[in-house]
């Protein structure tokens, strides 16, 4: 019979998992069996400077919470090794230095996650990985709405000095 301190630990491992599926603003599920030591070292160190937490999970602990937070249709890519990153405030991060990751690291393989509470797989996950990051989207939009205002300021110059010519 299994010790009941162990069951307790456990159980609040699930729980703790439970909480970050539903919170995560995205969770990235990877397989990384095949990377050394230093190669794990490397992507938890950049994971852990945007944010974004990366552990090692057994596959039945995460099938237990993701029956906890309804999302058992990620069960499907448990199998294996898996570790999972979860990305509490950015959607595009952890998907993006997971992609870039895998392309100098061909042992680490993206598997699927969940996207504001949205199973999604490897295709979905590589989508978001290639959109700018959110700094990037922000000075995207930034200078969306600083074109209207810098054209009225320039056609108000052209004026001004098509008059001062003519004067």
């Amino acid at each position: 019979m299994a010790n009941a301190r162990i069951i307790q630990e456990k159980q609040q491992i699930v729980d703790e998992i439970t909480t970050k599926l539903r919170e995560s603003a995205a969770t990235v599920i990877t397989d990384y069996r095949g990377l050394n030591v230093a190669q794990v070292t490397e992507l938890r160190r950049k994971l852990r400077e945007a944010g974004i937490e990366f552990r090692v999970l057994k596959n039945t602990l995460i099938r237990r919470a993701t029956a906890n937070a309804e999302l058992t249709e990620l069960d499907s890519v448990l199998t294996g090794p898996t570790a999972v990153a979860f990305g509490k405030d950015d959607v595009v991060a952890p998907a993006k230095i997971l992609s870039e990751f895998a392309k100098q690291n061909e042992a680490l393989k993206i598997k699927g996650g969940v996207v504001e509470g949205r199973v999604v797989g490897f295709d979905e996950i590589k989508a978001l990985a290639d959109l700018p990051s959110r700094e990037g989207l922000l000075s995207m939009l930034l200078s969306v709405l600083q074109a209207p205002i810098r054209n009225f300021a320039l056609a108000v110059k052209a004026v001004a000095d098509k008059k001062e010519a003519e004067a």
